[in-house]
C-alpha cells in the first residue's frame, strides 16, 4: 500500500509493474508505526513466541528420556511421568496458543480500525477534482482491501517471521548440544531452500499485484453498474449483454490467476517438502549408521530427527517471508 508522490491519483494510477517493494529499514519503519499504539501487546505477543518455542522444544527430550531411560531400565514411575509430560507439553502449548491468537487478532484488527478511519478522513479532505477523476469502485478496493495489506505484514507477517526465527535459533542450539555432526549435515540442504523461493517467489508477487489490478477494476464495474444511474444507462442504450460479458471476463481473468497462483505455490511447496525430506534422510542415514557403531543412542538419533522438523518447518517459511512481507505492502 506504497503511497508515492504525486498525491493519491498517482498512487492510484502508477504502474505496478515498476513499483517492485523491497524488505528494507525504513519499510520496517513504516510497519512498526502502524503497530506503535499497540506496543505493550505486541511485547506480549513475543513472550508467547518465546513461551510456545520453549515448550515446543521439550517433546523431543522426553522422547530421548523414554526410549533410552524408561524403557530399557523398566522404570515404570519415569515412563508414567514422561507420559503425563508429553499430554501436557500439548495443552500448554494449545492455551498459549490461545492467548498468542487473542493479542494478534487485536493487534491486527485495531491497526484495520486505525487505517480505515485514516483513509477514510482522507478522501473526506479531498477535492471534488480528485473524485471526478477517480472509479468509485477503486476507492472502494483500496479502503475496503488494501488496507488489509498493512495489518498482514504487523499480525502475521512480521510476527511469523519473529517466530521462525526464534524456533530456528533455539532449535540450533539444542540440536548442537545433542551432537554438533548432525547439526551441521542437517545444515547442509538449507542453502537450496532459498534457491526457488527466490524465483518462484517473484514469480508469486506478480501474480499477486495482477490478482489486486483485476479486482480493483472488477469493483469499479460493479460499483459502475449496479447504482441506480448506472443501471438506468445500461437499459436505456441495452447494453446488458455487453456489461455482462465485460464482468464474466474480468472474473474469468480474476479466476485463472488464483488458479495459477494456487497450483505455483503448491509446486513450491512441493519442492521445499522434498529438500526437507532428502535432509532428514541424510541425517537419519549418518545417525543411524553412528548409533549401530555406539556413537549414540537409539533415543538421541529420534529427538535428532524431532528437531529436524522443526528447524525446516520454520526455515520454510522464512525462504517466503520477504516476498511475503513486501506484497502486505504493495
Amino acid at each position: 500500500m506504497a503511497f508515492h508522490g504525486g498525491g493519491w491519483w498517482a498512487f492510484l494510477s502508477h504502474d505496478e509493474q515498476q513499483d517492485r517493494p523491497v524488505v528494507t529499514r525504513d519499510l520496517l519503519i513504516r510497519v512498526w508505526s502502524f503497530a506503535r499504539p499497540y506496543t505493550r501487546h505486541v511485547l506480549l505477543l513475543l513472550v508467547t513466541i518465546l513461551l510456545t518455542t520453549a515448550i515446543t522444544l521439550v517433546s523431543p527430550l522426553l522422547m530421548r528420556a523414554l526410549i533410552d531411560d524408561a524403557i530399557p531400565n523398566a522404570n515404570l514411575r519415569l515412563l508414567n511421568l514422561l507420559a503425563l509430560g508429553l499430554i501436557a507439553i500439548p495443552v500448554l502449548n494449545g492455551l498459549v496458543g490461545v492467548w498468542q491468537r487473542d493479542l494478534s487478532a487485536y493487534v491486527g484488527e485495531s491497526i484495520i480500525f486505525d487505517l480505515r478511519n485514516a483513509v477514510y478522513g482522507h478522501f473526506q479532505r479531498m477535492s471534488l477534482r480528485f473524485f471526478t477523476q477517480s472509479r468509485t469502485g477503486e476507492l472502494m478496493s483500496r479502503l475496503n482491501n488494501d488496507v488489509v495489506g498493512a495489518q498482514q505484514a504487523v499480525s502475521n507477517t512480521l510476527i511469523s517471521i519473529i517466530s521462525n526465527i526464534v524456533q530456528v535459533v533455539a532449535t540450533l542450539a539444542i540440536m548442537l548440544a545433542l551432537e554438533w555432526r548432525l547439526t551441521l549435515l542437517g545444515l547442509v540442504i538449507v542453502p537450496f531452500f532459498y534457491l526457488p523461493a527466490r524465483r518462484i517467489g517473484r514469480v508469486l508477487r506478480d501474480l499477486r499485484r495482477k490478482s489486486m489490478v483485476l479486482n480493483a477494476e472488477m469493483n469499479a464495474t460493479m460499483n459502475e453498474t449496479l447504482n441506480v444511474s448506472g443501471a438506468l444507462l445500461v437499459k436505456l442504450f441495452g447494453r446488458e449483454e455487453r456489461e455482462l460479458a465485460r464482468f464474466r471476463r474480468d472474473s474469468a481473468a480474476v479466476r485463472d490467476l488464483g488458479i495459477r497462483s494456487a497450483v505455483i505455490g503448491r509446486w513450491f511447496f512441493m519442492i521445499l517438502g522434498i529438500i526437507g525430506a532428502i535432509g532428514t534422510a541424510l541425517v537419519y542415514w549418518v545417525g543411524g549408521r553412528l548409533t549401530i557403531e555406539g556413537a549414540f543412542t537409539v533415543g538421541t538419533i529420534v529427538a535428532f530427527g524431532a528437531y529436524l522438523g522443526q528447524l525446516y518447518g520454520p526455515l520454510m517459511s522464512l525462504t517466503n517471508s520477504p516476498v511475503e512481507f513486501a506484497q502486505s505492502m504493495v
